[in-house]
């Protein structure tokens, strides 16, 4: 699948592509209603009752982590205050709006990255139709807000706009913390290029590389960033005290979730959940986890887009925490990927094959667990544990089929001023 050869062919058009997208989000928001009216099972994720309720409170003046399991920055709450006038169906609309809305960023970083326009259309219907997607915004969870603004920080740095890449960026993170694994990929594509001359070693490399990251890019990109998250941060403390920064962050860095998930410590977890050792435990699981991401970077930093995708599929799959919702953190990333890869049809069927097989070995014994009360953590956590190298291969594959594009050409210096 070189830039565009293979999906030429199919001529979509945009205009037609989104508004057969709008109108798919609309009728599976519009069905929701209807099976939490008539099902035990609800459409609607848990999620979404909590933002919900959240956003009540924040319309009545009060705090929004009164509600329990409010983990999330009052900014989502906040959001969905309009629809306790508009109606319930508000965030649902919201967040499939945001779906199309990170669709039309991967159009222009597709054209951006060199696709024709129709193979562009194409490679952007991955998200547009991807079932996954499709419902998890439908269903009113809100990762589409971040996925949005992942992809306008890689547009806006793709343009040259730092600072507005890092004030985006700095947004993501402040929303969800996992774009934070974008951080070192970043800094290092900023850095500036090494200074011609003889190549160094040793103590004098490490300190040539080190000025490069104090690159004026890289600093000021940091600088930005750093700026946009503390200073919504800072907002939201002044407002909310310690809850904001208990519930925001604290917890989602020492969570211990002992419910069945995808993750491969999930097992573990549970076992040493009343043990001194379960939060040791929780702690070391970031260790794999950052060896992975600093590897990954060291080697592809200089195509951000294909770096950013390969640290959120490595940093879902071996989460301590890991359900089928943060699949869109790096799904939101593969049309990006897609044009560089030469996987060959036959071998891209097959590695898909596995994926939703993994996920359907995985499920069969967690439904017996959530909905028949049957003891099948076992075989949970081995469905888990396979789930994990199916995405491991998934990964190498992709790596090893992925034409890295060529860097892009210097940010233009400013023109001396005539005298």
């Amino acid at each position: 699948m070189g830039p565009g050869g293979d999906w030429a062919p199919l001529r979509l058009r945009p205009a037609g592509t989104f508004a057969l997208a709008a109108a798919a989000r609309v009728a599976l928001v519009l069905y929701g209603e209807l099976q939490d009216r008539a099902l035990r099972v609800r459409y609607t994720d848990v999620d979404y009752a909590v933002l919900s309720d959240a956003a009540r409170l924040l319309a009545a003046g009060r705090s929004p982590y009164a509600r329990a399991t409010f983990r999330y920055s009052p900014l989502l709450g906040w959001l969905l205050v309009p629809g306790e006038r508009l109606g319930t169906l508000f965030g649902k609309l919201l967040f499939a709006a945001a779906d199309l809305l990170a669709a039309l960023l991967l159009l222009r970083l597709l054209r951006r990255r060199g696709v024709r326009a129709p193979a562009a259309c194409a490679y952007a219907g991955l998200w547009l139709f991807n079932p996954l997607p499709l419902a998890v915004s439908s269903r009113g969870n809100a990762d589409a807000l971040v996925a949005c603004l992942v992809l306008a920080a890689l547009d806006l740095l793709a343009g040259g706009r730092v600072a507005g890449a890092a004030a985006a960026y700095g947004l993501a993170v402040h929303l969800k913390l996992y774009p934070v694994t974008h951080l070192l990929p970043l800094a290092l594509y900023l850095r500036p290029p090494r200074a011609p001359g003889p190549p160094c070693a040793g103590l004098a490399r490490l300190r040539a590389e080190l000025r490069r990251l104090a690159g004026p890019d890289v600093l000021r990109f940091l600088g930005v960033a750093a700026l946009t998250f503390l200073g919504l941060g800072l907002a939201c403390y002044a407002r909310y005290g310690s809850d904001f920064v208990r519930h925001a962050y604290l917890y989602h860095l020492t969570r211990r979730d002992t419910r069945h998930n995808f993750s491969p410590y999930f097992y573990l977890l549970y076992l040493t959940a009343e043990s001194p050792w379960g939060r040791a435990l929780g702690l070391a699981a970031f260790l794999p986890q950052l060896v992975l991401l600093a590897a990954l970077a060291a080697a592809f930093h200089r195509d951000p887009a294909f770096c950013c995708f390969l640290h959120t599929a490595v940093f879902v799959s071996f989460n301590k925490v890991c359900t089928s919702q943060y699949f869109l953190w790096y799904l939101s990333l593969l049309p990006l990927v897609a044009p560089g890869l030469r996987l060959g049809r036959a071998r891209a069927a097959a590695l898909l094959l596995l994926w939703f097989l993994g996920q359907a070995l995985w499920l069969a014994p967690a439904y017996l667990l959530e909905f028949q009360g049957q003891n099948t953590f076992l075989l949970v956590w081995l469905a888990g544990l396979f789930f994990l190298l199916v995405n491991c291969t998934i990964v190498v594959q992709i790596i090893a089929h992925y034409q890295l594009l060529p860097p892009p050409p210097p940010l233009p210096l400013p023109r001396a001023k005539a005298d």
